[in-house]
């Protein structure tokens, strides 16, 4: 009877002892194998730091290759505080190299942090302020290789290539709506330090940084100049409010050229206002398309049958009353007898106005919309504009009539292709 109590009570005590055994070889293993990365990771930043090395941001190239947005290599200053043996002394010479104040400076290097970036004073250091820096040779005081975008050609193409901030981030035009695809995975140089910060006698570990993608645009350069110079002939001439052109290949839709006046230089946006670097004006103003409409009034006329060019003839006064507005032709007394393959080459107002006619409201309203009139061209660029703007407070034939030779039509974008 006693025999068998110790038994039991032994039976009980190993039951005890192998479930305790069983949950450490348990956790063991959890650690090992389950959660190993997590607790390693979590392990190495007890003791190891990251000096960052920028990935350069991926380059925009026109359609032959030119490089149109580049990278020039500059330099940033890193603290680590805990190794900066005289803080005084470090705080004093950065800020007057840096020409900031003792307690601006004072702010980073005594801040308790493993890393200290500093921001902004010591981004893009030119080479003159970081040979300084590197001559005083202090613990804890580090240079590392960043990426300054840097666009040669200036002002020209500058709302289309958008521009970046000082974190190389998109902040316009193609910048922005590629910079998923541009921006790089940065790298990094690590190191190893004890609890208190100060670096162990351990070999450190390169991570190479990753470059951004680069980006062909169907801009043409040659193109594009000649454009831009025009556009500056038009300022110097004229001395308008805006000025702008678009040059696409008819064939393909794509965008050989675009630009506009005023624009600014990406390369110092800083200077310019909001409005100067945002309004890309030829995806984002709206006005009147002028004798450009003519070809669509044209084309649905000749398409539903409703005149025949070489046929049918006009006859040209010089105006014609539409309810209580009368639409003049821009030849004084008009142009007279002529077939409507005329009235296209004269550009003769009454002659389209009798076209549209013609067509009715309804017709020449459904071409506008196959012509793509009131859409969005899907441009890969941001901030494009709404499309046609139809004059509602008009209506009946007068709407009509100035539909049929462009007057109160808004259309965004508008493409010249010349």
């Amino acid at each position: 009877m006693f025999t068998r109590g110790i038994d039991k009570r032994m039976k009980i005590i190993l039951l005890i002892f192998s479930s305790i055994l069983l949950v450490i070889v348990l956790r063991v293993f959890y650690v090992q194998v389950v959660d190993y990365k997590k607790l390693s990771n979590l392990a190495s930043d007890l003791w190891s730091r990251n000096l960052p090395i920028e990935a350069s941001r991926g380059r925009i190239l026109d359609r032959n290759g030119v490089v149109l947005a580049d990278n020039i290599t500059t330099t940033s200053l890193v603290l680590i505080p805990n190794q900066i043996k005289n803080k005084k002394e470090v705080t004093t010479k950065l800020a007057e190299i840096l020409g900031v104040s003792f307690d601006e400076m004072k702010e980073h290097v005594y801040k308790e942090t493993s890393i200290e970036r500093v921001h902004p004073e010591g981004r893009r250091l030119s080479y003159v302020v970081a040979d300084k820096i590197e001559a005083l040779n202090f613990d804890g005081v580090y240079l590392v290789k960043e990426s300054k975008r840097y666009y040669p050609y200036e002002e020209m193409l500058s709302h289309v290539l958008g521009y970046v901030g000082i974190d190389n981030q998109g902040l316009s035009g193609i910048e922005l709506q590629y910079d998923d695809y541009l921006t790089g995975e940065n790298g990094a140089i690590k190191y190893f330090s004890d609890a208190k910060g100060n670096k162990l006698e351990l070999t450190d570990l390169y991570i190479e940084p990753q470059d951004g993608m680069d980006l062909q645009l169907t801009i043409d350069i040659n193109i594009q100049k000649s454009v831009e110079r025009e556009l500056d002939n038009v300022v110097d001439m004229f001395n308008p409010d805006m000025a702008l052109a678009v040059v696409m290949d008819p064939n393909t839709g794509e965008v050989l050229a675009m630009s506009s006046r005023p624009n600014f230089d990406p390369n110092n946006y800083q200077k310019y206002s909001q409005e100067e670097l945002s309004r890309n004006l030829p995806i984002w103003a709206s006005y009147e398309p002028g004798s450009t409409q003519k070809i669509v009034t044209t084309a649905a006329a000749v398409e539903e049958g409703v005149v025949d060019l070489f046929k049918d003839e006009f006859t040209d006064t010089g105006s014609v009353q539409v309810d209580t507005a009368r639409i003049k032709c821009w030849k004084a007394g008009g142009h007279g007898h002529q077939t409507f393959l005329q009235v296209l080459q004269n550009s003769c107002n009454p002659g389209f106005v009798k076209m549209g006619q013609l067509l009715g409201k309804e017709r020449l309203f459904h071409y506008l919309d196959l012509f793509g009139f009131g859409s969005k061209t899907g441009i890969d660029l941001n901030g494009e504009g709404e499309g046609i703007i139809f004059p509602v407070e008009k209506v009946g034939n007068i709407e009509l009539a100035t539909t049929a030779f462009g007057q109160g039509i808004s259309v965004t974008p508008i493409h010249l292709v010349v």
